[in-house]
Formats: C-alpha cells, sequence, structure tokens
C-alpha cells in the first residue's frame, strides 16, 4: 500500500508540474527536462507514467474536464451557467485549467479525439435536460447549441485574457449568457436565471483561504505550547530515539530528480 501511495504521489506531481510548464510554455516549447526539474522526479519515475510528452498532456486535458460538476437537481439552465462561471473561476487560479485550454487551443490532438468534445457533450445533455423540465425551447437542437455556448465561451475567456488577463470574466462568460439566454430559453426561465453564477468563487476562495489561515495559527500555538523549554521524552528519552537502520529504505522506489537523472530546462503542453 505504501508503494501504491508513493506512486499515486508521483502520477499527481508529474501531472500538477507538467500543467504549470504547458501553461508557460505551450506544447512545442514544453521539454520533459522543465517538467522533471518542476515534479522533482527522475526520468525513470516519469516514463514509468507516462509513455510520452503527449500521454502527460493528455492526462491534463483529462483533468481539466474534472474541474466543472454541473448539478443535477434544480434548475439545469442555472447548473450550466454556474458550470461555466465556475470553470472561468478556474482559468484564473487553476493551471490545470489553464493549461489544458491552451492545449486545446493549439490543436494538439489532430490526430485525436476533438478536444472540446467532452464540454460539448456535457453541455447538450444539460439543454437536454433543460428541455426536459421545461426550461429550453423544444425545438432547439442541443448539440448545436451546446457547440454555440461552448465556442462562445472560448473566444470570451482569448479576449479577456489579452485584455484583463481574465479579470474581468465573471462579468464577460455572465454577459455571453445574457445574449445566449433569450435564444434558448422561456422568457419566465431566464428571469430567475443568475448569469453571475450562484456562488460567488471569489469570495468563497477568500473566505477558505483565511479559514485555513486561521487553523494554521491556531495548530502553531498548540504546537509551541506543547514543546516548553527542558521538555523531553518519556524517560528522558530524546526525540528521534527510536529511529531505526533500515526504517523507510522502501522509499527508495522513485527518487527525487538530482538523484541520478541531470535535469534540463524545459516546456509543457
Amino acid at each position: 500500500m505504501a508503494k501504491q501511495a508513493r506512486a499515486v504521489q508521483t502520477w499527481r506531481s508529474i501531472v500538477d508540474a507538467a500543467a504549470s510548464v504547458f501553461d508557460d510554455y505551450g506544447y512545442e516549447r514544453a521539454a520533459i527536462s522543465e517538467i522533471l526539474r518542476r515534479a522533482k522526479v527522475t526520468k525513470g519515475a516519469l516514463y514509468f507514467h507516462f509513455a510520452s510528452k503527449e500521454a502527460i498532456a493528455q492526462a491534463i486535458m483529462d483533468e481539466q474536464t474534472s474541474t466543472v460538476e454541473f448539478e443535477q437537481e434544480g434548475s439545469p439552465l442555472q447548473s450550466l451557467v454556474d458550470g461555466g462561471q465556475q470553470f472561468a473561476f478556474a482559468l484564473r487560479h487553476n493551471a490545470m485549467a489553464r493549461a489544458g485550454t491552451r492545449l486545446s487551443i493549439e490543436g494538439v490532438f489532430l490526430g485525436g479525439p476533438h478536444p472540446w468534445g467532452d464540454w460539448i457533450d456535457a453541455t447538450a445533455r444539460m439543454l437536454e435536460l433543460g428541455q426536459e423540465r421545461g426550461e429550453v425551447f423544444p425545438q432547439i437542437d442541443p448539440m448545436v447549441s451546446a457547440k454555440i455556448i461552448v465556442a462562445s465561451f472560448t473566444g470570451i475567456q482569448l479576449v479577456s485574457e489579452a485584455d484583463t488577463g481574465r479579470a474581468d470574466l465573471r462579468e464577460q462568460v455572465a454577459e455571453m449568457w445574457r445574449h445566449i439566454l433569450p435564444s434558448i430559453a422561456h422568457p419566465g426561465v431566464i428571469a430567475h436565471i443568475k448569469p453571475e453564477g450562484r456562488v460567488d468563487l471569489a469570495a468563497q476562495a477568500r473566505e477558505k483561504a483565511e479559514r485555513e489561515e486561521q487553523e494554521a495559527r491556531i495548530a502553531a500555538k498548540a504546537k509551541d505550547a506543547g514543546s516548553l523549554p527542558g521538555e523531553a521524552g518519556p524517560r528522558g528519552g530524546g526525540a528521534g530515539r527510536g529511529t531505526r537502520a533500515g526504517q523507510g529504505a522502501d522509499e527508495a522506489d522513485e527518487e527525487p530528480a538530482g538523484a541520478g537523472a541531470g535535469v534540463a530546462a524545459g516546456g509543457a503542453v
């Protein structure tokens, strides 16, 4: 189990590092050596998990879609709006979302699956659900509308990135919905939809950060209170007395980068 946990952690480290590299450099300029440097793993560990740079990029594309979850209860259209705002927020604060989007825009997988396929399919399903619940006009083709919505969002986030570094993306996405909703939804439904999303994710994130900071301060005070000068372990035994030779020898499974392979600069996507 310990080896399996380390393998999962190594995989996670590689994908997270690659996302930051792809976000910075794009696919073509991304170097495996830079991914290794940021992930702090050896080349052998990386190629144990991924056969190529393209395989890492595909993992990031798969991860990107998991940043949004559409609620199935309540209003399907509001859930669709909320999901779009959730992804807009992720584009500002999550390298995985940015890297996946950049990979899609660069058209990395010309010979593979359509890079926008998952988003279009998920959007079409929510529109179909909206039709079932009487929110979306019955004459609307969910797949056609889904493609328009995904394409509109993609273009808007690119313009927002160029104009403000995506600082105004939430409002720009809200404007997108104000233009699209009248063409797909009943007027009575639109009156109850919040184009900015039901939750202010930025405020929510600030509250979470403040809460975690407060908890960290409390934990630090508790730790200091329990570590008074001159305090010793049971019967005077000092800390670290129980360390045995060979303990932790199982941790050399995937050695950190720098313990063998030389690491150079590189990129991602």
